[in-house]
């Protein structure tokens, strides 16, 4: 990103700036499992502060942000995610889960991705199945899921139920705050930018498609 980009804002810049400085500290320290971990933990971190600042901001403006544990139509839907975010996840999901939870996730996996390997992009968007990492309507893997869950902050519920039980409906779409989006967007671009610099190329996958690569890869020893 140069400061010629007249597509990005200044707050643009300084987000994209902070994840490439983030990953530009782990590849200074030597990068390693532990350095990268570190600095995709403090890129999640970077991105939770701010929006408890915009939830409380929306609060003192008298704006209801409609998220809660338990409220899990968004996690029906297609989901994103960076390479080296998967890979920390499952990390997270060895360290967390017995071998036949393990298995389970696995199994999940493998069965959404069965289904949305075979659909068209615009089948994708519209096609509703519940996340494998999704348990009794609250991520298992609350503290280390990706950017994209992150970044999910509606305003109201029922433009996000009319979007999960009527995808066709190509008039609605949940009312998302759109800072956050920004944000994380520009946070993911600045890290896989110093990441690239340094010669390490990175790939965004559906959650299931490349959660699905990283779990057989990473079995679990016990």
């Amino acid at each position: 990103m140069t400061n010629g980009d007249k597509h990005f804002s200044e707050n643009d810049r300084i987000f994209y700036s902070d994840g490439y400085r983030l990953a530009l500290t782990a590849i200074e320290k030597g990068l390693s499992n532990d350095t990268l971990f570190s600095a995709i933990e403090s890129l999640y971190q970077a991105i939770d502060g701010l929006n408890d600042s915009i939830i409380a901001l929306a609060e003192r403006q008298n704006i209801k942000v409609a998220c809660f544990k338990g409220c899990h139509w968004c996690c029906h839907q297609a989901v994103f995610a960076n390479s080296y975010e998967l890979h920390f996840l499952s990390e997270k999901i060895k360290e967390k889960f017995s071998t036949d939870e393990f298995a389970e996730i696995l199994k999940k996996t493998e069965e959404k991705c069965s289904i949305t390997s075979k659909l068209t992009e615009d089948q994708i968007l519209k096609y509703k199945s519940p996340c494998p990492l999704l348990v009794e309507g609250a991520c298992s893997t609350y503290l280390a899921r990706p950017m994209a869950c992150r970044i999910y902050l509606s305003t109201k519920l029922d433009t996000c139920l009319e979007f999960y039980k009527h995808p066709e409906n190509e008039t609605n779409f949940p009312a998302l705050i759109d800072f956050p989006l920004r944000a994380g967007r520009m946070l993911n671009e600045g890290f896989r930018a110093a990441l690239k610099e340094y010669g390490i190329e990175t790939a965004e996958f559906r959650l299931e498609e490349g959660l699905r690569i990283v779990l057989k890869n990473t079995q679990p020893s016990f």
